[in-house]
C-alpha cells in the first residue's frame, strides 16, 4: 500500500518522489488495417471494453497501444526512476523510446519497471501493449465475468535516490509488515524492508517508527544496513486493536534510508494490530471473541467504466457496504485495485482476497491446466506481497470453483488437487499468519487438506432454500474432518424491472429470461433462514454486491449481464433485498416497504410485505388502517390478503422507535 505523495521531512537530501501520471495518455489498436489509426486521447484508469452493457453477448479480447510523452528534467539527473503500474490486463509489454524496458503478464497485480538506464533528458516516449486475449499461460483462464483490457488501474512516477527502498520486490511496497503475536497486553511486529542499494550498505543506517493516531511514537528501531533485506522487530505495549467495523484503528509505520543523519529514502505504511482464528464449532474468532462474518462478493465492475473505477467509485460502493450492515468482503475473483483495500481497514471492512485462479462453473473442463501454473505462483506472490499489510485482510483465497472427481467426464482431465496443494503450502510460507481458503461447487471431499478452511458456492431455489442449504451445510461440516466450513457464494437473480404476484408455485427455470424481484427477495429469506442460527458458519457471503458484466450470461431482462447483485450496476438502485439484510444487520431503526417498483398489478387481492428491525409495523390502505403486524425472527413483517381496488392504490407503513415515527410509501395500480 503506497501512500502516494506523502515524502518524509528530509535535511539537504532529495525525497523520493511519487507522482500519478494518469493524463496525457492515447490509446489506438494494434491490429487497426490504417498504419496511422487513430489515436484517442484517454485518462486513466481506462478500458476499451468499458461501454458493452449494450444487451449483446460480446466484448473485445485484442491488444491496444497506450502512450504517453515523459519529459526528464535536470533536477533528474543522478537519479533512479520507475513506472509503477497498479494493473494492465492482462499482458503488458512497456517499451521506453521504442526499446523494451519490462513486461508482465497478469491483470490483477501490480508491478514496476525501472526506466533508469532507457530514458534521456528532455523528451521521451512512453509505449504500453496492453492485451486481454485468452491464453492458456495467464490467468484466468475460464470465469463467469470480463476481462476488461487495458491499463485499468493508476500508473505512478517514482523517482529516487541511487540507494532506495526497493519498490522492485514482486510490485510491493518494499516495506512488509508481519504481526507475530498480538493481544490487549502487546503486540509483536516484524518489519522487513527490501533495498536496492547501489554503494553496498556503505554508512546506511535503517530506521523505522510506528505511531499512533496522535503521531506518538509507540515503538521504534534504528539498524545499520548489512543488505537488501532487513528484519527490524517492534514491540508495543497495550495496543489498541483493530476491532473490525467497532473500532478500525489503525497505526502509521515510517522506515526511512539515513545515510550520515539525511533520509535519503522513506516509505511510509498503515496496519492495524489484530488476532483472529476460525473455530469448527465458533465460527471467525477477532481478537479472542465471536465476530460474525456476513457479506458480499464484490467484482471490481461499475456502469461506463468497467474495472476501470476511480476512487469516488470505491467510496460509493464502500458506502453502500457500511450501509447495508455487512462486515466482510469476499473480492471476486481476484485481487483489486489498492483503495477497496485502504477503505477495507479504514472501515473495519474484514477481507477476503483471491488469485484468478476461476474454475468454468458448470461446464465440463476443469478451469485447471498446467501451462498456467507459472502464472498462478507468480501472481499469488505478488498478491500476498502487495496486499499483505493491510489488516482487513485475514483470508488468502487459492482458487475459485475449479472442478474435481471421478466421475466422467471430469476423470480425463488434469486433476487442479496437486497443485492447489503446493499453492497451499507457498501462500503459508510467504505468509504463515493468515489462513487459506478455497470456493467449492464440488465434493468437498476431493479438497481436504488443499487450505486451511472450507467454503461452498451453492444454490438453491426459493421453496426450498431454507431447508434445503440447511441440511446441506449440516452434511458438509459433518463430513469436513474437522475443517471449518463456510459460505462462499449464494444467491439468485433479481430484476428491478420484472415482478411476480403471487411467486410461482413452482421453481423459475435458472438459468432463465424471468428474475423477478420478488423471487430473489424470498430465496434470500430462505437462506438467511438457515444460515442464522449456524454460527459456526464462518462466513455467509451473498453472490453479489452489485450486478456486473458477465459476457456468457443470457438471463434476467439483459444479455451479458448478472442480476444477482443487492444493487443494480450503476449502484443508483437498492433492491428489496438490500433492505432485507439491512433490516437483519444493523441496529439503527429502519423500515422498508417492498415491492414499491411493482406499481402495475392484476391482482386485488395480495399480500404485503416490509423489512424492519423494529419489532412491528402498521399498514393503510387508501389512507385506512388495516392493522399492526410483528416482525418474524428474520425481519419480515407480512400483511395477508390485503384487498386493493381498481385503480390507484397508496400503500403506507408506518413504525416507532423511541418516539420517532419512521415511514415508507407507494402506488400500486391495479388494472
Amino acid at each position: 500500500m503506497f501512500i502516494a505523495a506523502a515524502p518524509c521531512c528530509f535535511v539537504n537530501a532529495q525525497p523520493r518522489t511519487d507522482t500519478v501520471i494518469n493524463e496525457g495518455w492515447t490509446v489506438s489498436p494494434i491490429s487497426d488495417t490504417n498504419k496511422k489509426a487513430e489515436r484517442k486521447p484517454v485518462a486513466l484508469p481506462h478500458t476499451w471494453n468499458a461501454a458493452y452493457d449494450d444487451g449483446k453477448r460480446h466484448y473485445n479480447r485484442e491488444t491496444m497501444v497506450y502512450r504517453r510523452k515523459l519529459n526528464v528534467t535536470p533536477e533528474m539527473e543522478g537519479r533512479r526512476l520507475f513506472l509503477y503500474f497498479e494493473g494492465v490486463n492482462s499482458v503488458a509489454d512497456v517499451y521506453v523510446n521504442r526499446r523494451t524496458a519490462g513486461s508482465h503478464k497478469g491483470g490483477y497485480t501490480a508491478f514496476c519497471i525501472e526506466i533508469t538506464d532507457f530514458v534521456k533528458p528532455g523528451e521521451n516516449s512512453l509505449e504500453v501493449w496492453a492485451g486481454n486475449a485468452l491464453r492458456t499461460d495467464v490467468l484466468p483462464i475460464s470465469g463467469d465475468f470480463n476481462v476488461y483490457g487495458g491499463i485499468h488501474r493508476p500508473v505512478r512516477l517514482l523517482i529516487t535516490g541511487r540507494d532506495c527502498i526497493s519498490p522492485l520486490f514482486y510490485g510491493s511496497p518494499g516495506v512488509l509488515v508481519r504481526q507475530d503475536s498480538v493481544s490487549s497486553e502487546r503486540a509483536c511486529v516484524t518489519v522487513t524492508t527490501k533495498l536496492s542499494l547501489e554503494n553496498r550498505n556503505a554508512g546506511l543506517v535503517l530506521r523505522t517508527t510506528m505511531t499512533d493516531s496522535d503521531g506518538q511514537t509507540v515503538a521504534s528501531a534504528e539498524t545499520p544496513v548489512n543488505g537488501e533485506s532487513m528484519d527490524q522487530r517492534l514491540r508495543i505495549e497495550k495496543p489498541e486493536l483493530w476491532q473490525g467495523r467497532e473500532n478500525p484503528y489503525l497505526y502509521n509505520i515510517k522506515v526511512e534510508l539515513v545515510r550520515d543523519g539525511e533520509v535519503i529514502d522513506c516509505v511510509r505504511q498503515r496496519t492495524g494490530l489484530r488476532s483472529f482464528s476460525v473455530d469448527p464449532g465458533r465460527g471467525f474468532m477477532l481478537n479472542g471473541k465471536h465476530y460474525d462474518l456476513h457479506g458480499f462478493n464484490r467484482h471490481e465492475d461499475f456502469k461506463g467504466v468497467g474495472s476501470a473505477m476511480v476512487r469516488s467509485q470505491h467510496e460509493t460502493d464502500m458506502r453502500l457496504v457500511m450501509e447495508s450492515g455487512a462486515t466482510m468482503l469476499r473480492l471476486a475473483h481476484y485481487p483489486q485495485g489498492e483503495t477497496i483495500y485502504d477503505l477495507a481497514d479504514e472501515n473495519g471492512i474484514v477481507l477476503w482476497s483471491e488469485i484468478a485462479l476461476c474454475g468454468p462453473g458448470g461446464y465440463d473442463y476443469t478451469g485447471y491446466v498446467p501451462n498456467v501454473e507459472n502464472n498462478a505462483r507468480q501472481t499469488l506472490r505478488e498478491m500476498v506481497y502487495q496486499k499483505m499489510n493491510h489488516p482487513s485482510i485475514c483470508f488468502w483465497g487459492l482458487f475459485n470453483e475449479l472442478l474435481a472427481g471421478d466421475e466422467e467426464p471430469l476423470r480425463q482431465y488434469d486433476s487442479p488437487v496437486p497443485f492447489v496443494k503446493e499453492l497451499n503450502a507457498l501462500c503459508h510460507s510467504l505468509d504463515p499468519t493468515r489462513l487459506t481458503v478455497f470456493a467449492t461447487c464440488v465434493d468437498q471431499k476431493y479438497y481436504l487438506g488443499c487450505a486451511d478452511l472450507i467454503a461452498w458456492n451453492k444454490y438453491f431455489g426459493w421453496r426450498t432454500a431454507e431447508s434445503e442449504a440447511a441440511d446441506f451445510f449440516d452434511k458438509a461440516r459433518a463430513t469436513a474432518e474437522g475443517y471449518p466450513v463456510g459460505v462462499s457464494e449464494y444467491g439468485r437473480g433479481g430484476s428491478i424491472r420484472q415482478h411476480a404476484d403471487p411467486l410461482y408455485a413452482d421453481e423459475y427455470d435458472f438459468p432463465g429470461k424471468y428474475h423477478p424481484e420478488e423471487y430473489q427477495a424470498a430465496c434470500h429469506e430462505g437462506y438467511w433462514a438457515a444460515f442464522k442460527n449456524r454460527p459456526w458458519l464462518w462466513t455467509k457471503t451473498i453472490w453479489q454486491f452489485s450486478d456486473m458484466q458477465s459476457s456468457i450470461k443470457d438471463e434476467g431482462d439483459t444479455p451479458g449481464v448478472n442480476d444477482k447483485g443487492m444493487v443494480t450496476y450503476d449502484r443508483q438502485t437498492k433492491k428489496d433485498v438490500f433492505y432485507f439484510y439491512k433490516a437483519n444487520w444493523t441496529s439503527a431503526p429502519m423500515l422498508h416497504l417492498c415491492s414499491k417498483r411493482f406499481t402495475v398489478r392484476t391482482h386485488a387481492v395480495t399480500d404485503v410485505k416490509a423489512y424492519t428491525n423494529l419489532d412491528n409495523a402498521t399498514l393503510y390502505v387508501n389512507g385506512k388502517k388495516i392493522g399492526k403486524a410483528a416482525a418474524d425472527d428474520i425481519r419480515r413483517v407480512v400483511w395477508k390478503g390485503v384487498e386493493l381496488n381498481p385503480g390507484d392504490n397508496t400503500i403506507r407503513i408506518t413504525a416507532r422507535k423511541g418516539g420517532k415515527t419512521l415511514e415508507d410509501t407507494c402506488v400500486w395500480r391495479v388494472e
